[in-house]
């Protein structure tokens, strides 16, 4: 199994079916692909085989987890879907004190593969904090905690 797969199926279990939850301003979703950011799948009928490749080729990819150890692979996996690419990349140059530009370089690439359990702390704390920032933490904020302790479990 891939990591890509192995992190796919953490992220899935986190993530859930559908949901239409007026609360939500991504609109209906369903295994975490939001109407909002894919206003052409149709997200009530959306398979898993289909959002498996939405999940590689917007997130995995996009953020070069491809190219990381296993364990920063899955963190960064998992910001990038829950909290934004560019963000994700962000959190993580900061836990690896380099320039939070969120663009993935030569540097960044080698700081994250070189990270080691301190990195990946303060990457996971950095989110935690990120998340109490961010609307909607009243109404969802337990369950993105609990989903990031979820991933630090498995690191």
């Amino acid at each position: 199994m891939s990591d890509f797969d192995k992190a796919f199926e953490i992220i899935l279990g986190s993530e859930g079916g559908y949901v239409n939850d007026p609360r939500d301003s991504g609109g209906e979703t369903k295994f975490g692909i939001a109407k909002k950011f894919y206003p052409n799948v149709d997200i009530k009928n959306l398979t898993v085989a289909q959002a498996k490749e939405i999940y590689l080729k917007d997130y995995w990819t996009k953020a070069g987890c491809d190219a990381l150890p296993y364990p920063f692979a899955l963190c960064l996996f998992d910001s990038a879907v829950n909290q934004g690419v560019g963000t994700a990349i962000k959190l993580a140059q900061k836990a690896c004190n380099l320039e939070a530009d969120g663009i993935i370089g030569k540097g960044s690439r080698a700081a994250f593969a070189k990270s080691g359990s301190e990195e990946l702390s303060l990457f996971l704390t950095y989110r935690a904090l990120r998340y109490t920032e961010t609307k909607g933490f009243d109404v969802y904020g337990k369950g993105w905690i609990k989903r990031l302790f979820h991933v630090a479990l498995e690191v």
